[in-house]
This record gives C-alpha cells, sequence and structure tokens, in this order.
C-alpha cells in the first residue's frame, strides 16, 4: 500500500489518495457495496470520499482528512487479516479513532481470548483492551461500568481460558441474592428454585463458551460452579478462577468477607454497576467503598468501562449516557437545594 498526499486546494480543503494494492484488496476492506465508505462519510460528515480503481481519494478538513486516512488503514489491516467487517466492527474503529488514542484499532480488536462454536471472543474497544490485560497481570481486579460493557461477559471468557490453558483447576461464579423490589423469600419453589433466577445469566455465558453437554459433568464434579455469594463464607478458594458478579449489591461486611476468601492460585475479578444497587435504603454499597480502601494496594487493578464501551445494540450506549447526564443534573439540583437561602 502506498499514500500520496495531494496538498491543499483552493478551498483550503485537504486531499489525499489512498491506493491499495489492487482492486480486489479495496473492495475486500470497504466491502462491495461500499458499507465502510458510507458509514466514514456518516462518521466524519466534512469529508469526501471517491473510489476509482484502486484508490480512494480523501478531500475535507485536514484534521477530519488524518483521521479518515487513518481509519482506512485500520480497515484494510483488519480485511488483510480476514476479520469479518460488520457495520459493528466500523462503528467501534471509527469510536476508537474518535478518542485519540495512541492504540492501534486493528490490534486491540484482533485479540482472541477464547473461540468456541464458531464463535470468537475478544475485547471491542480499547478499555475493553486494558480490563483483559489487567486480568492477566493482577491477582484481584475490579471491573465497574454500566451494562453491556461485556466487563463479565469477559472475565467468563478469561475464566474459561484459565480452566482450558490448566492455569486453574475450577473456576467459581457467584453474585449476591437481591434484586429491586423482590426477596427470596416470596418467590415459589424450592430454595434452588429461588436462587437460579439469579444466576441465569452466569449459566447463559457458559452455554455461550463451552460445549453445553459439558457444562453439567464440570458442574457435578466441581471443576465449575455457580452459587449465591452466602455459600462463599468460610471457605478458602485455591487454584481457582472465582468472578463476584453484580458487586453492588454487596454490603461491606460481604465484600470484606469475598475477598478473604483468595487462595493460593487463584486471581479474583469482581464485576458490577454502582449506578445500579438495588440494597435496601441506607445500606452502603461494598463495590463503592472497596475502591478507597484498596486503591493502592499492589496485584489489585480497578478498571473502569463507560457507555463508550457498551457492545450491545447501540441505543444501550445512547440509553446510558442519557441516564448518566441525567443523574448528574439530579445531584447538581439537589446540591443546589441544599444552599441555604439568602436572606
Amino acid at each position: 500500500m502506498s499514500e500520496t498526499s495531494t496538498g491543499i486546494n483552493a478551498a483550503g480543503l485537504d486531499t489525499r489518495t489512498f491506493v491499495f494494492d489492487s482492486t480486489e484488496q479495496m473492495v475486500q476492506a470497504l466491502g462491495s457495496n461500499d458499507e465502510a465508505l458510507r458509514l466514514i462519510e456518516k462518521s466524519f460528515p466534512g469529508v469526501g470520499l471517491q473510489a476509482r480503481g484502486n484508490e480512494l481519494t480523501i478531500t475535507g478538513p485536514s484534521a477530519d482528512v488524518n483521521r479518515t486516512e487513518r481509519l482506512v488503514g485500520e480497515i484494510r489491516t483488519m480485511a488483510s487479516n480476514n476479520a469479518t467487517m460488520s457495520p459493528q466492527v466500523l462503528e467501534q474503529l471509527v469510536s476508537m479513532l474518535k478518542t485519540q488514542s495512541a492504540a492501534r484499532p486493528s490490534e486491540v480488536l484482533s485479540v482472541n481470548i477464547l473461540s468456541s462454536r464458531g464463535r470468537t471472543i475478544r475485547p471491542k474497544t480499547l478499555n475493553q483492551s486494558t480490563y483483559v490485560d489487567a486480568i492477566d497481570r493482577n491477582t484481584i481486579v475490579f471491573g465497574i461500568g454500566p451494562a453491556g460493557t461485556g466487563k463479565t461477559y469477559l472475565a467468563m471468557a478469561k475464566a474459561v481460558q484459565a480452566l482450558q490453558q490448566k492455569e486453574v483447576n475450577r473456576i467459581i461464579l457467584t453474585r449476591p441474592a437481591v434484586e429491586a423490589g423482590e426477596r427470596l423469600g416470596f418467590l415459589p419453589g424450592t430454595l434452588n428454585d429461588k436462587i437460579d433466577p439469579y444466576l441465569r445469566p452466569l449459566y447463559d455465558a457458559l452455554h455461550d463458551m463451552m460445549d453445553p453437554d459439558s457444562i453439567p459433568r464440570l458442574m457435578a464434579a466441581g471443576t465449575i460452579e455457580v452459587a449465591p455469594l452466602a455459600y462463599m463464607r468460610g471457605r478458602t478458594l485455591n487454584d481457582a478462577f472465582i468472578i463476584l458478579d453484580e458487586a453492588q449489591n454487596t454490603t461491606p461486611e460481604q465484600m470484606k468477607m469475598f475477598l478473604t476468601r483468595l487462595g493460593f492460585g487463584s486471581k479474583m475479578v469482581v464485576t458490577g454497576d454502582v449506578t445500579q444497587v438495588d440494597l435496601p435504603n441506607g445500606t452502603s454499597s461494598g463495590l463503592r467503598i472497596v475502591s478507597e480502601i484498596l486503591r493502592d494496594v499492589d496485584e489489585i487493578h480497578f478498571s473502569s468501562l463507560d457507555a463508550s464501551d457498551v457492545v450491545r445494540h447501540r441505543l444501550v450506549g445512547d440509553i446510558v449516557s442519557a441516564y448518566s447526564t441525567w443523574d448528574e443534573e439530579q445531584r447538581a439540583g439537589y446540591a443546589r437545594s441544599d444552599r441555604p437561602v439568602a436572606r
């Protein structure tokens, strides 16, 4: 691939020509129906694109041309590595480049954690990649962020990877049995029936990552354990990958209890969303407090994810952002209402 800059035109716009090795390579990168070109023009409205043969001419303000040129290069690299250039992947590339990070999106989006049942699980944003790297480097990692940011799913993938590579002997998945508006005693069925709905998301993730037929056998052997947080009390968990999900619904005492279950050869990942606490009024969230207590402890890492890391439907990210803005406005309003009235 070569690149030719044709300078600034009479209108003060920068014009550059991006040259592919062949027309076939250009079609592979940009799509036969020019899906990538349409997304680029939508993402950078000031940029004009013209494809001819194996050349793509980019015209617009210099800053936008620079980012568009870099984006086309990243698309080309991923296509050359046989990555599927879906609209979702293209949107992730654009989002990462708009952050002006020095990291190469094509490298971030090509790190595979796990391949199972025809699917490959990998980080899809820079923050997710940082989170996955932190799990590799630290003994205890906290993944804190809103729904849809992949904090639990990626932790589960790392747990399954560690088990398959024999880095641990078992996986332990746990959640506090707390949910808004309901208590266990009011739910029908046996104790297991009452608890199962709280643990169902963890079972669902396992089924995405492993052969479903092997899961009952591994659970019966104790290689995989899915249990409420209360079942962790009094135990020492050696040679295990342990995930605490929905940790915002732990009390400070429960959080301390869980973290002190850590045994030799084990790794812990704690995930939660501090904006969705379902504890009774007046009860402090253990996840909110633990960052103040353990922030400076070695081998413990806190990873933050936000609306830009949401990898569900595009609207989920917009919803998370809208709620965050509303929460900030509400807090600002309360702060103003607390001020004494001047007389």
